[in-house]
């Protein structure tokens, strides 16, 4: 009886370990997507589930109008930032929160949710764990997304679109960020001990967002003295050329093509030359 029982053990156990070793993998319907972007100084990242037409029409059949989304498939859409951002108009505090939508033919309500823990199951929705909601309208697309596709686009230096897209719908969801007071307040605590690398940093700044172009010229003569790098000189060239300098900004591109070929680096040495040729038609 004994040996009965410890073979029938031992064939249990046989069996379970076969049975987990056969599990057999098959692609999800909806696969699992992560879209990570950078706006300004705030990194995004959006977690959701991506579900396909299929034949089916979407809007007001697979997804009814007027009806609360999960915006994806599976488990709730989730969209995380690092710092406080404004989205749809709205401030919203740094954090991560489930992206519920209420799609329109015309517009279409989008909620920022604070319960992440309710998943797809928006039976036991609760408007008042919202962090805030906003309307967006709906627009047509040119072609025609078989896959839900989420996504940003229209890229600044502070601020971005959130896409939706889907059959032949698009929502795009306003986003920016502060950076200006951010970088300025880096530079002015920087500034009291820079080094080469932090005037050239504060001098790129002030150039691209067409700020005191002396005082950048001045910054980046800092970052020259004792380090006469051809990407550096380029830059300088940049700034006089800004200031209309066009004399001295052709001849400091000279020196950068120069530095440049010693280096080997044909990027430069092109840049810089289509510089110049911009520079002489504008004298």
């Amino acid at each position: 009886m004994h040996r009965l029982t410890h073979s029938f053990l031992t064939l249990m156990i046989a069996v379970m370990a076969l049975s987990a070793s056969a599990q057999i993998r098959t692609p999800a319907p909806s696969p699992l997507s992560k879209v990570e972007q950078r706006i300004g100084l705030t990194d995004f990242v959006v977690t959701y589930s991506r579900p396909s037409a299929k034949g089916r029409e979407v809007y007001g059949n697979v997804v009814p109008f007027d009806a609360l989304w999960r915006t994806g498939a599976n488990a709730a859409t989730k969209i995380s930032f690092g710092d406080d951002i404004t989205i749809g108009g709205q401030k919203a505090l740094k954090g991560e929160y489930a992206l519920y939508t209420m799609p329109g033919k015309k517009e279409w309500s989008v909620m920022l949710y604070k319960d992440l823990a309710l998943g797809g199951n928006t039976a036991d929705y609760d408007q008042s764990k919202e962090l805030l909601r906003f309307k967006v309208p709906a627009e047509k697309l040119p072609m025609k997304f078989e896959t839900l596709t989420i996504t940003f686009g229209d890229l600044t230096p502070n601020s971005g679109n959130l896409y939706i897209m889907w059959e032949e719908t698009v929502v795009k969801i306003p986003v920016s960020v502060e950076v200006d007071s951010r970088v300025v307040a880096d530079i002015e605590r920087v500034m009291k001990g820079p080094s080469a690398n932090d005037y050239a940093q504060a001098a790129g700044y002030y150039l691209d967002t067409d700020r005191d172009l002396n005082q950048a010229l001045a910054w980046m003569n800092k970052a020259l003295e004792g380090n006469e790098r051809y990407w550096l000189v380029t830059q300088k060239a940049r700034i006089l050329g800004k200031m209309k300098n066009y004399a001295e900004a052709i001849k400091t591109s000279e020196r950068a093509i120069e530095l440049a070929k010693a280096d080997k680096d044909d990027n430069y040495i092109r840049m810089n030359k289509e510089y110049i040729a911009e520079w002489k038609k504008a004298m």
